[in-house]
């Protein structure tokens, strides 16, 4: 295990926990709309995912101290840039790291975002007559 692969698990951890703590605020500001209700629940295995990382590793993993720290976006489209910054933390972690497990979880989290929390938020903006960057 390298220093760039902890470095890489634990910017991700973080990162997860930061785009949870965002998409509660989103409900919390805007109601219990979909998808951020489904995707927060995705977060929550996500985290749960790179916790399983640590413990393989044998490593301490930094503590969700983003609670209480977000505020709420100003706007549906904001909370959806965070997970374009998402996608794009992927393509620059996976480079550093060698450890197939861990690229594996890397990889697949990246499509999660990609793939499918991206579709669903542009489909929620279209579904309120709004275009996505």
């Amino acid at each position: 295990m390298t220093d760039e692969t902890v470095t890489a698990l634990r910017e991700a951890l973080e990162d997860e926990y930061k785009a949870r703590a965002t998409y509660r605020k989103v409900i919390e500001k805007f109601g219990p709309i979909r998808p951020f209700i489904n995707i927060v629940e995705a977060e929550d295995r996500h985290a749960s995912a790179l916790l399983r990382q640590f413990e393989h590793l044998g490593l301490e993993p930094p503590c969700d101290e983003w609670p209480g720290k977000i505020e709420a976006p100003a706007s549906i489209e904001a909370a959806i840039a965070r997970e374009i910054e998402n996608a794009a933390m992927y393509d620059r972690l996976l480079k550093a790291v060698e450890d197939p497990m861990v690229r594996d979880v890397l990889l697949n989290l990246q499509d999660a975002s990609q793939n499918r929390h991206l579709p669903a938020f542009r489909r929620c903006l279209a579904r309120q007559g709004r275009g996505a960057e």
